[in-house]
């Protein structure tokens, strides 16, 4: 009996031997990339922690600068962070921080161009869909309303989208282009909120226009009403 188990667990050991023989360097590699990738997971998002904290104390840097109402410091302070930090949420938010203190000091180019680089560079598409706004705002002060248009035709988040409108709306009055502008208040009539004070807004410059936003027809001035 104990002869015969001896030769099964050598059959055994000859089989396991054969098996590791064929197939024992592809497991090693296989767990090797495995406790690799593992690793490698680990690891990212430690430096992800690692970027965020650090991105968050030049954030604090930044905010601290622009209230001393130091533009160029502010604006030093920004590129050493888009260099540093140009994939973190912190950065966007200090991009629009900064532009707005520049456009407040007078400074519009400086506004212009960090709010462009926010609007392009920006992984959150909310801060790229603000960056886009204010930019089109930016541009429509230099009366450069071709360029808000195309600014705004892309690159908005639904969520934006009807300030978005609202915006179109007001560049299309300023070419004295009222069809066109009809259209986009309409479109931001619609999609504000019921109650939102923006939806009530819009619904003024309709109306300014002749135009009944709750029946989204012209309304029919009579010649009495006109007198």
């Amino acid at each position: 009996m104990a002869n015969h188990l001896d030769l099964e667990e050598q059959e055994q050991l000859d089989q396991l031997k054969h098996f590791w023989n064929q197939y024992g360097n592809l497991i090693t590699w296989i767990l090797i990339a495995v406790l690799g990738s593992i690793a490698a997971w680990n690891g990212y998002h430690m430096w992800q922690r690692n970027q965020a904290t650090q991105s968050a104390a030049m954030y604090d840097e930044v905010e601290k600068v622009v209230r001393s109402g130091d533009v160029q410091k502010a604006e030093r302070a920004f590129t050493d962070m888009k260099d540093r930090f140009a994939k973190m949420t912190y950065t966007e938010q200090a991009g629009l921080l900064v532009a707005k203190m520049a456009y407040e000091s007078g400074k519009p180019d400086v506004a212009k161009a960090t709010l462009t680089w926010v609007a392009d560079n920006a992984s959150d598409p909310g801060y790229a869909s603000i960056a886009r706004l204010r930019l089109a705002a930016v541009m429509i002060e230099a009366k450069a309303y071709d360029d808000a248009l195309k600014t705004l035709a892309s690159g908005i988040a639904d969520e934006f989208a009807a300030l978005a409108a609202d915006r179109k709306g007001d560049i299309y009055v300023l070419q004295d282009k009222k069809n066109e502008a009809k259209a986009e208040y309409q479109k931001a009539f619609k999609a504000f909120d019921s109650q939102s004070e923006y939806r009530r807004l819009v619904g003024v410059k309709l109306s300014a226009m002749g135009v009944n936003a709750e029946a989204g027809s012209e309304k029919a001035v009579s010649d009495e009403g006109a007198k």
